[in-house]
């Protein structure tokens, strides 16, 4: 499908995922235009965890530095028993990954991810950034895209890249597979300053704790300035959003009876932000013509390896690559993006699913979860984590 790129590429959603896209592409040389439905660019949520293989990728997108500058580099990954207290597993994170993976683990705030690419993008003259313009649908004209907006506007682009999330409108017409998938499993997450964690409670640590049918997170934020804190339990409740206000009384009757440092941890937090956790079963194709989706919209996750903004920024690197060793044929560019991301997000969306399993065990099946965990030596952690965090890169 031949395209002359004499008009900009459209990126619907102005996520981490979109604004990345908006960077990768300018770096090589091409006009974007970012559309955001929001009234403001920004990121709702708190902590996020960046593997090796995401810093990577900042380093691609020229923000590695300003990204570490603000993060929190944890000194381990630990699993305790939320009702033993025992240490199911610690990773040295600190100590081995930036001699094996070529960088560290850190932690950040993603609302300052987000605000870094930002002002990346914003140095850009070839990136435009609109809000508050919700796309309402598309056309594939075949040398080119038409995105029309609810405000009555239209644009047009050399092609559109969807990263409009989890409930994402241009996955509708690209793969048609309906509504998110609804794990059963609810997070409720809040941010704590310091000297509002508990004595003793506060540590440079991400920690879980892995109880049955629920596990607590925590890890410290903009240099220790917060504690992040993401609660999840089995749940049949749903409710649509990333973003809504719950009472915790909920949560704690499924925590209850579990470690005083955990029920010091969720007593400390009156009002939480919960969100029901979703994702799709992967797919092999995203792309259609002109069209590809990119992060969430493509191959959304559960959380469990805390891998959605690293895939998406991934996704980024490696769709601008492409677009850079075939301009003029689009598609041909957005399939071969698609057939080197498909298999290893594939991996991300099923393991995720996986690790759920393990983190909310209960009975003989948690002991052998533990055991498992305590016969693995640090060798064989490497091993098994390697095509995580030392894949990713551009091929």
């Amino acid at each position: 499908m031949t395209t002359t790129l004499n008009k900009p590429f459209i990126v619907v959603g102005g996520g981490i995922g979109g604004i990345a896209t908006a960077i990768a592409l300018s770096q090589k040389g091409y006009a974007v235009h970012v559309i955001e439905q929001a009234p403001e660019f920004a990121e709702i949520g708190a902590g996020i965890q960046l593997g090796p293989n995401i810093v990577r990728a900042l380093d691609r997108l020229g923000i590695k530095q300003q990204v570490m500058d603000i993060s929190s580099m944890p000194d381990a990954l630990v699993m305790r028993c939320a009702l033993g207290g025992h240490v199911i597993t610690r990773v040295p994170v600190k100590e081995i990954f930036p001699k094996h993976y070529g960088e560290n683990y850190a932690v950040v705030h993603r609302a300052d991810l987000h605000a870094c690419m930002l002002r990346k993008a914003a140095e850009s003259p070839l990136i435009k950034l609109e809000k508050n313009r919700e796309m309402t649908s598309f056309e594939d004209k075949g040398d080119r895209v038409i995105v029309h907006c609810k405000d009555g506007r239209s644009e047009e682009g050399a092609a559109l890249i969807g990263c409009d999330g989890l409930w994402s409108r241009i996955r509708e017409e690209i793969v048609g597979d309906g509504k998110p998938v609804v794990s059963g499993h609810i997070a409720f997450r809040a941010v704590l300053k310091r000297d509002e964690v508990p004595e003793g409670m506060w540590g440079p640590d991400v920690v879980l704790w892995a109880g049955p049918k629920t596990h607590l997170v925590h890890y410290p934020l903009r240099r220790g300035e917060l504690y992040n804190l993401v609660a999840v339990f089995h749940s049949d409740r749903y409710e649509e959003g990333w973003n809504v206000e719950a009472s915790s009384s909920e949560m704690m009757k499924h925590f209850a009876g579990q470690r005083q440092e955990v029920m010091k941890l969720i007593e400390k937090i009156e009002t939480w932000k919960m969100w029901v956790l979703c994702d799709r079963l992967p797919v092999k194709n995203w792309t259609k013509g002109l069209v590809t989706l990119l992060g969430d919209s493509a191959h959304p996750t559960l959380q469990y390896l805390a891998q959605g903004a690293n895939m998406a920024t991934e996704d980024a690197v490696q769709l601008a690559h492409d677009v850079a060793l075939s301009p003029g044929d689009l598609n041909a560019a957005f399939l071969s993006y698609q057939s080197k991301r498909y298999l290893r997000t594939a991996r991300i969306q099923t393991n995720s699913r996986v690790y759920g399993q393990f983190y909310h065990a209960a009975g003989v099946v948690a002991e052998l979860r533990d055991q498992f965990f305590k016969e693995r030596t640090p060798e064989e952690a490497l091993k098994s984590s390697a095509w995580l965090y030392g894949g990713g890169d551009p091929v």
